[in-house]
């Protein structure tokens, strides 16, 4: 039977006519879609912030993330001092730089167990107590405090008469105070006097009920392990499941009421701030396209994400915050994050947070840090919770 095909091509619409003896049939194919996104799950988290001229967004996204567990806990939203964390992480690293002798990485860069690691330890506090700001700042530029703090550090590991030389930690508590403002034995919050282990019971924070996951190849599944990237100073141990897992871990969380802290790369060029989105396109032609327009992305393997960290194409160059999920018109989910770059940061109106795409979130996502009662129930199980 003889059939005619003929195209008829329009500026917007593609038509495509089918001939069959007297019958016409007439199919719309798809055309570019312009993001269109609706909330699935928002949870109650603080506003967003900048870090300034810092590299504290570990403390800044897990922060933000202690908030909504306070919140979750108290049903107050304290403003927690970020700076706090990041004073008495600082001695920490420089300890661990001198007693390795200088053959590791110093940087102002952590991950979100150092900060749970300075709460078990030293407690809370608000910002109202602790700023980290001084003279009048109002935006933090920490530019100078790692080539100082480094300057006392080899000074001491180079001296060869160690006995002799003045104690670096003094100096390091000194360059600390004068950016950062000595920290606080005592305060008033909403009238009353705290102290910082005090403070923290007013929010009902255990650092211990939280646990870090990631999904590596090199290591064995259902185990723990450190792993071996450059801010993991302290040497935290990361606990290893299935990718699979690691997404259905994020999303039951989530649907539970559970944020969570992540930490990824986004040296991506379809990682944007600007527009709000992080997407993993599967045709490279794509890379600018999708920034606005929903496209084909591609399938992310356990051995492709492996590749990727391997290659270093994947490094934990950022921390931020999960605080909910939204999805696009045509029913795909995009965690929704919040960054630490400011509100003002964004062309399409997301005001400082990142719809994810799972897609790019299951090859450039380095760990999350969860509540433990988030986690399903397989997982208590394995874990023995």
């Amino acid at each position: 039977m003889k059939k005619t095909f003929f195209t008829l091509f329009l500026l917007f619409t593609t038509t495509l006519f089918y001939a069959q003896e007297d019958n016409v049939i007439n199919v719309q194919l798809p055309t570019e879609q312009k993001y269109e996104f609706t909330p699935v799950i928002d949870i109650e988290a603080s506003a967003v912030k900048s870090q300034g001229n810092t590299g504290t967004c570990w403390s800044y996204a897990s922060s933000s993330f202690l908030e909504s567990e306070i919140y979750k806990n108290t049903g107050e939203m304290i403003d927690i001092s970020e700076m706090y964390n990041v004073r008495h992480t600082y001695p920490k690293k420089a300890w661990n730089y001198v007693m390795r002798q200088g053959k590791i990485q110093f940087s102002e860069g952590g991950l979100a167990h150092d900060v749970f690691n300075s709460v078990a330890t030293y407690g809370l506090v608000p910002e109202s107590a602790y700023s980290g700001l001084k003279n009048g700042k109002t935006k933090h530029d920490h530019s100078k405090i790692v080539p100082e703090l480094k300057v006392v550090l080899d000074a001491y590991i180079k001296n060869d008469k160690k006995s002799e030389y003045p104690s670096w930690t003094t100096s390091v508590d000194s360059i600390l105070d004068l950016h950062l403002g000595k920290v606080p034995t005592t305060f008033f919050y909403d009238g009353i006097m705290y102290d910082p282990l005090t403070f923290l019971k007013k929010t009902k924070i255990q650092a211990s009920d939280y646990i870090t996951l990631t999904s590596f190849k090199h290591q064995p599944y259902n185990t723990s392990f450190v792993l071996n990237i450059p801010d993991n100073f302290s040497n935290g141990l990361f606990y290893n499941i299935t990718l699979d897992a690691l997404v259905h871990e994020t999303d039951n969380a989530l649907k539970q009421g559970y944020t969570i802290a992540l930490d990824c790369d986004v040296s991506e060029k379809t990682f944007s701030a600007k527009y709000g989105v992080a997407i993993l396109p599967k045709n490279i032609e794509d890379q600018e396209k999708c920034l606005t327009y929903v496209v084909e992305e591609n399938t992310v393997s356990p051995e492709l994400r492996q590749q990727e960290f391997e290659n270093y194409n994947t490094t934990d160059d950022h921390l931020m915050h999960i605080v909910g999920m939204v999805k696009d018109q045509n029913g795909n989910e995009y965690y929704k994050v919040k960054n630490s770059w400011g509100a003002k940061v964004g062309k399409i109106g997301n005001n400082g947070y990142i719809y994810m795409s799972k897609a790019f979130f299951r090859l450039k996502t380095i760990s999350i840090l969860v509540n433990k009662s988030a986690l399903s129930n397989n997982l208590k199980n394995d874990l023995k919770i």
